[in-house]
């Protein structure tokens, strides 16, 4: 078989449409108003709230719920978006169960915490079903700041710069704005395209213009950016993807588990989408929880997550494995791949057994084999085209303060950017703390 071809356990159609549908439909619906009354009063309104020092974004989540108990979901719409921008996306997707909701009171003394996350996209819907912005810009300064990246942390750099009177230009390499919010989200987390409805919405603020196909290093370049606009913020993201070091990674059938997402995620007909038969996910984080629990959803009979550590190490949270479980996906742990066995295509994959010794990963030289006509790579991203004359940190852009890079004039954030924990709600606080920083220097 040439390399390219699709691997004949690999097929569409495995559920019909209506099935697709009811596998796809929202994984939290959203709360009525009398859920979401009942969800509130439920909160102490703690003085000094844990949960607040628990999010990223230092959103007030006391006032936000006791202005929902008081029946003023709209008032707390703005609580929250004055914070995050995004809070309607972050509503959806953040791990809220290892965030604010885990430090919440109620978790500690009940083991059920205030249901934070539904009752915060209560209030962002409520405010963004009017269709209006709840920001006015400044007076204009006159001065324009280019954002290289569309995803969460540009468009809060973005949005807030443009109510502070600034004009934005956002160059982005891909066909839509959004980032992972657009690509890399699971399709059941984010439905009825509410990522792009959510750039729509951000963008009648006013002042932001967006350049599609405009790929740094390629069509653009930092020293041509720097001499057209007052400053520049990057947010370009993690777009490599970390080898397989195993024997036949090369195979067909052995893909990028984030092309496998953004697949879903752009998929105009999820009957057409092929998936294999028996699917195995390289990874522990949520890209691979995300990959695992669409392929069943897709209609894959056997889906298998291989990690090389113990399950306490997962970078998923235990909520997202429970998920992934919930979807009958098998996860094995302290495992890591050998080979990839199949004639031109995978059939199997070998793994290794794993054992840590003083903190050291070494395999066993016991194998085992698991059926695998698909083998989904999610074993993290890398930093690739960042310009040169930019310090790095390991394999991220190093800032300090407020996204500051070693270069006058220019900031970053988000996955590129040290600092950060690869979370949607951290890369909104970190444009838009970028943001007040990039005006305070243009203001000085």
């Amino acid at each position: 078989m040439a390399q390219g071809q699709m691997a004949p356990g690999i097929v569409s159609g495995r559920l019909s449409s209506d099935e697709l549908t009811s596998n796809f439909t929202d994984l939290h619906p959203p709360l009525a108003p009398h859920e979401a009354a009942v969800a509130a009063d439920r909160c102490y309104f703690c003085y000094d709230a844990p949960c607040v020092t628990a999010c990223p974004t230092d959103i007030d989540i006391p006032l936000f719920i006791r202005q929902i108990q008081a029946g003023q979901p709209r008032a707390a719409g703005q609580t929250i978006l004055e914070q995050n921008i995004l809070g309607g996306m972050c509503a959806r997707v953040c791990p809220t169960e290892t965030l604010c909701e885990e430090a919440c009171v109620r978790e500690t003394a009940e083991g059920k915490p205030v249901e934070i996350g539904r009752l915060q996209r209560f209030a962002t819907d409520d405010v963004m079903a009017t269709g209006a912005q709840p920001f006015e810009r400044a007076a204009p300064t006159g001065r324009t700041i280019a954002v290289v990246g569309a995803g969460p942390a540009g468009l809060a750099c973005a949005h807030r710069l443009a109510v502070l009177g600034h004009d934005v230009v956002i160059h982005e390499s891909r066909p839509k704005p959004g980032g992972l919010n657009e690509y890399g989200i699971a399709a059941y987390k984010s439905t009825n395209d509410f990522a792009q409805a959510e750039v729509d919405w951000l963008l009648k603020i006013g002042g932001i213009t967006i350049e599609t196909g405009s790929v740094l290093g390629e069509t653009i370049s930092l020293d041509g950016l720097l001499g057209n606009y007052d400053a520049v913020f990057l947010s370009i993201g993690l777009a490599g993807v970390n080898a397989l070091r195993a024997q036949g990674a090369d195979k067909d059938g052995v893909r990028h588990a984030v092309d496998f997402i953004s697949d879903v995620r752009q998929a105009d007909d999820l009957a057409h989408l092929p998936v294999g038969r028996n699917v195995v996910v390289i990874g522990g984080g949520m890209t691979a929880v995300d990959a695992a629990v669409k392929s069943r959803l897709l209609g894959a009979e056997h889906v298998t997550i291989a990690y090389r550590r113990a399950r306490d190490a997962m970078g998923a949270s235990r909520y997202e494995q429970d998920l992934a479980a919930s979807h009958g996906v098998r996860i094995m742990c302290n495992v890591q791949p050998v080979a990839v066995h199949g004639n031109g295509a995978a059939a199997e994959i070998e793994l290794e057994y794993t054992t840590s010794q003083e903190g050291r990963l070494t395999g066993t030289g016991d194998t085992v084999r698991v059926p695998a006509d698909q083998v989904l790579k999610a074993i993290g991203q890398t930093l690739e085209g960042a310009p040169e004359g930019l310090s790095l940190d390991g394999n991220k852009i190093a800032v300090s303060d407020a996204g500051r890079t070693s270069m006058d004039g220019v900031w970053a954030g988000g996955d590129c950017a040290t600092g950060g924990d690869d979370l949607t709600v951290t890369a909104v606080a970190e444009g838009r703390d970028a943001a007040m920083d990039i005006h305070a220097a243009l203001s000085s």
